[in-house]
């Protein structure tokens, strides 16, 4: 049974993560190009890929590509000049597109707009998604900003999921990734509300709370889980730093693991740790 029929049987459209990539127009009156597209289309219900697309796409005007990239996997002259134009590969864009839920980052800002671009250049009508799903707006409000900034290089490297590529099939990939790594984050903290600072929820800081002569300062750091960077005037209080502070931490540590006898392991361990980060 194809994609499609299982689809429509279950009555779910499938959704189809994609990402072009162009060239970087650098002087006036110089135009985006499409010189790859990438796509995966993935059943909503598992996340698992049942189909996947990518092709080179050679531009109407090949000296608006560099003849040098300065990525290590980035696209030149040379790699699309034998690769087919955007009209001989348009059937097969439109029909991996057309009538599915489009995701993606960025698409809704720049992705769509070139693909309803190169669409209305060979006189065609553009494909239509049913839905979309742009994960940048959906992290920036969901996840925030705990990674330093909401570029996919830098979420992947927060998760520890390799480098971008900027190559659009392992781009979309990468995007998947990330957002189930952001999405396991979230439902553990929902899981767990009543432990975790609702201040900072969605917020692109978090207050850490040292103390001092049993008063508890208060301060904010630029990212909530990400190590520090360098910054200027970034200086991490260290907590319990008297031997009585940390006698006292030690004590609570055992109370909190004979409280934890007999409780469910995975909870038990969520719970007494985010008590014990507090």
């Amino acid at each position: 049974m194809d994609a499609s029929t299982s689809s429509s049987k279950e009555g779910t459209p499938e959704i189809v993560f994609f990402d072009i990539e162009t060239n970087v127009p650098n002087r006036g009156g110089q135009r985006f190009w499409v010189l790859e597209f990438g796509a995966i289309v993935v059943c909503p219900q598992k996340l698992v890929e049942l189909e996947s697309y990518s092709t080179l796409i050679r531009p109407g005007d090949l000296s608006s590509v560099a003849l040098r990239s300065g990525r290590s996997d980035g696209i030149t002259r040379e790699t699309v000049a034998n690769a087919p134009l955007f009209k001989e590969v348009s059937d097969k864009i439109f029909s991996i597109l057309n009538g599915r839920v489009w995701a993606g980052h960025n698409i809704r800002r720049f992705d769509c707009i070139r693909i309803k671009e190169a669409f209305a250049e060979i006189g065609r009508p553009a494909p239509t998604p049913v839905g979309m799903i742009d994960s940048l707006g959906v992290l920036t409000d969901k996840f925030g900003r705990r990674a330093g900034n909401m570029k996919m290089a830098t979420l992947a490297s927060y998760f520890k999921l390799g480098q971008q590529k900027h190559r659009s099939l392992d781009d979309v990939r990468m995007n998947l990734e990330v957002l189930k790594n952001c999405a396991t984050v979230l439902f553990l903290e929902a899981s767990l509300p009543s432990l975790l600072n609702g201040n900072c929820r969605g917020s692109s800081t978090i207050t850490t709370r040292s103390r001092s002569n049993g008063k508890s300062l208060c301060r904010e750091e630029t990212s909530r889980k990400s190590p520090p960077t360098a910054s200027i005037g970034y200086q991490r209080a260290v907590p319990y730093a008297s031997r009585g502070s940390l006698e006292k931490m030690t004590e609570k540590v055992k109370n909190l693991l004979c409280r934890a006898q007999g409780n469910q392991p995975l909870n038990t361990i969520l719970k007494h740790s985010h008590c014990l980060l507090r």
